[in-house]
């Protein structure tokens, strides 16, 4: 698990498109602060089908940084 508050860009000489997975998200507040979690769960073929796979959570900072990225990236309003 991971609270993540900012971003650093890096440029990778290779990329390739990842399987498609599930995931959820769940808004939840700790002493005042609100926060967003998304969990994924790894593909179907996995030893443990449906089992949680990588959790990051997000804060006020976190996810208006990530939105600053998601905006500039797919020009979104």
């Amino acid at each position: 698990m991971a609270l993540i508050r900012h971003f650093n860009e890096k440029h990778m000489d290779r990329n390739s498109i990842h399987d498609e997975i599930e995931a959820s998200y769940t808004v939840f507040e700790n002493d005042g602060r609100v926060f967003v979690q998304i969990d994924s769960y790894g593909r179907e073929a996995r030893k443990i089908p449906g089992k949680k796979s990588q959790t990051i959570q997000l804060d006020k900072e976190g996810a208006t940084n990530l939105f600053k990225i998601l905006k500039g990236t797919f020009h979104l309003n």
